[in-house]
């Protein structure tokens, strides 16, 4: 798939699967047989439904995961939104081929395939103060990459990202998305102080005031408050509902990016389930928007898909109980 137009790509956000609700219905069927009260299992038992739901099958499955983590540069950065500068997006690329973060611990403890993609990350994107952060074209160009990255084979795609400067495009993104002023949706992202925090409104406020003609279409907010590897998460996330795969999204920034999908379409996230909530300002504010009920709350916020990583082992509970605990009838138990 390769989007030529907004046209193009809004169509595509408005013409969605939908899931599999026989396997979802023979999945709950068969948690309301396992011996167990109905229901003691909590979320996991939502959990497994919701698996088999999107992967079409009762008895679901996490043999093959993957986590996609997608890196790109912010022209924003040059106002001072970061306590790091720019040039940490490029080296934290390097250290994830190396192996040395902590997204590439957690994939190994759960057994899935990780992927880093960087955008053109010697190339920032506009500083959306002054310019648009990207044009149609280049915002068309990352959406595509992001939706290529998502194979078919896949039974569960998590999604992070590396971006200097990106908490600062998050809540840019939520603000035009949604309303509110700047100071509502920014955080303190890599940890700057409250002369840093109150730069992040500024940019921001400067950056809607600037763009206000983009703020009726979600998809031209994207484009013109976004960054490249916003724009991926955009697209693998549109790819893996085509696709049928469920998607296990991570902090504000991966939130944010799948955002104007919503906006787009109010259905567009079914197939989505957050990791965790972060301790970014506007993460939780944020999913309680879109109606997302995060796995875990640890205090998180790394990026790199580290909060949706660890809630990877919460879905391998659900999937382990739902498809390995007896029925009461092969137990020999008495039901109620």
């Amino acid at each position: 798939m390769s989007f030529k137009s907004l046209d193009e790509l809004r169509f595509e956000i408005v013409s969605l699967p939908s899931g599999n609700e026989e396997a979802a219905h023979a999945a709950a069927q068969r948690q309301d047989t396992l011996t167990k009260p109905q229901g003691s299992l909590g979320r996991l038992e939502e959990l497994a439904i919701w698996l088999a739901r999107w992967q079409g099958r009762p008895l679901p499955k996490l043999d093959r995961i993957k986590i996609v983590v997608f890196a790109g540069s912010h022209g924003v950065t040059a106002q001072g939104v970061s306590a790091f500068p720019a040039e940490v997006t490029a080296q934290m690329v390097g250290n994830f081929a190396a192996g040395g973060a902590a997204i590439n611990q957690l994939a190994r403890t759960v057994g899935a395939q990780l992927e880093v993609i960087p955008l053109q990350v010697e190339t920032p994107t506009g500083d959306f103060t002054r310019t648009v952060a990207m044009s149609d074209a280049e915002f068309l160009h990352a959406v595509t990459q992001g939706y290529s990255a998502v194979t078919n084979d896949l039974d569960l795609i998590s999604l992070g990202e590396m971006g200097i400067g990106n908490t600062t495009t998050a809540a840019a993104l939520a603000t035009a998305l949604f309303g509110g002023s700047a100071t509502q949706w920014v955080g303190r992202g890599t940890g700057v102080d409250d002369a840093g925090l109150m730069r992040k409104a500024v940019a921001i406020e400067n950056g809607l005031a600037r763009h206000g003609d983009a703020l009726s279409d979600p998809l031209r907010i994207a484009a013109a408050l976004g960054g490249r590897e916003l724009a991926a998460m955009l697209g693998a996330a549109l790819a893996a509902r085509k696709l049928g795969i469920p998607l296990l999204l991570d902090g504000f920034v991966t939130t944010a990016a799948v955002a104007p999908l919503f906006k787009v379409n109010p259905d567009s996230l079914a197939h989505a389930m957050p990791g965790h909530v972060s301790a970014e300002a506007g993460h939780r504010r944020l999913l309680d928007t879109l109606g997302l009920n995060p796995l875990l709350d640890l205090g998180m916020r790394l990026g790199e898909g580290s909060g949706a990583a660890v809630a990877i082992n919460v879905l391998r509970s659900a999937v382990a109980c739902h498809n390995g605990m007896a029925s009461f009838a092969e137990a020999g138990i008495s039901e109620k």
